[in-house]
């Protein structure tokens, strides 16, 4: 597999700065720009795949969102927020100096790119969205603030991999290889030898605040961004997503930019684009 370069820009946040670590697949002069933004308890490392498949076409640059993997954490915690991934995204963006970029983003990282895309004069030219829309399923997203705020730790590396690989069944099918990849990328081993997931957990709580407090109101907001987006648009759903209802991926096809929609059969959320009929699928919009 091609190797990608290890990179980081330093961003700003309200308390100070921070610096973001990204991956860069590809010639770094190609002004033809894919950015890959992973879920929220995810890394960069998910989209080595899919960057390897399309760094011939692109320069692929993939993230890791602060908080998570590589990059630094917060002094505040309340600042992981999706307008501070934006600004980091914008300061990243500055950093490659290019005019446009086509943008995949899983989960947390389409709901960075919706209001990113709706914004007048944005840059990306082309959107994929996986597994994600403006209307979330609520207990889900309950299911997935409990989990990422507990501090699990684990005496042994398979122990923590057992895990993983339990808590990420909805990924659908993978190989052992697979799973072992999926897992490695999101541990971290500790002073003491156990071993723990590979990011800031104090995210959980401004999780639930941006989520929770005006679930209505955000809801209303994300239509309307996702309303004001103009540039084609894919939308990836995993056919058993818990998170993504099929009436939300049928609607995101009729208003909007009016997705092409298509739907991944034994996957839930959220399709990890590692496997070939799905790197494909990406392909083909991305270079159609």
């Amino acid at each position: 597999m091609t190797q990608p370069q290890i990179k980081s820009v330093q961003c700003l946040s309200p308390v100070g700065l921070h610096n973001m670590v990204y991956k860069e697949w590809g010639d770094p002069k190609n002004p033809k720009v894919l950015v890959c933004v992973h879920g929220v308890t995810r890394v960069s490392d998910d989209f080595d795949n899919l960057a390897a498949a399309l760094c011939d076409e692109y320069r692929v640059v993939c993230p890791d969102i602060v908080g998570r993997g590589r990059s630094d954490w917060l002094r505040d915690p309340m600042h992981y927020v999706i307008s501070q991934y934006l600004s980091d995204m914008v300061t990243l963006l500055a950093r490659l100096d290019v005019e446009t970029v086509d943008w995949v983003g899983t989960s947390m990282g389409g709901l960075i790119a919706i209001p990113f895309a709706a914004m007048p004069g944005n840059p990306i030219r082309k959107l994929v969205l996986n597994d994600v829309g403006p209307a979330l399923d609520m207990t889900s997203l309950v299911t997935i603030a409990d989990y990422i705020g507990h501090d699990l730790r684990w005496p042994t590396y398979d122990d923590a991999e057992t895990y993983v690989r339990a808590i990420s069944v909805p990924f659908g099918p993978h190989t052992d290889d697979e799973w072992q990849r999926l897992a490695k990328s999101v541990l971290r081993q500790l002073e003491d030898g156990q071993w723990t997931r590979h990011y800031d957990l104090r995210l959980a709580k401004p999780f639930r605040h941006a989520y929770f407090d005006d679930v209505i109101g955000s809801e209303s907001t994300l239509w309307q961004q996702y309303d004001a987006i103009t540039c084609p648009t894919l939308l990836l759903r995993g056919a058993q997503s818990g998170l993504l209802m099929a009436k939300t991926a049928q609607d995101m096809a009729q208003r909007g930019p009016r997705a092409r929609v298509v739907e991944l059969e034994g996957v839930g959320h959220a399709p990890t684009l590692m496997h070939e009929d799905q790197i494909a699928i990406v392909k083909d919009f991305l270079l159609d």
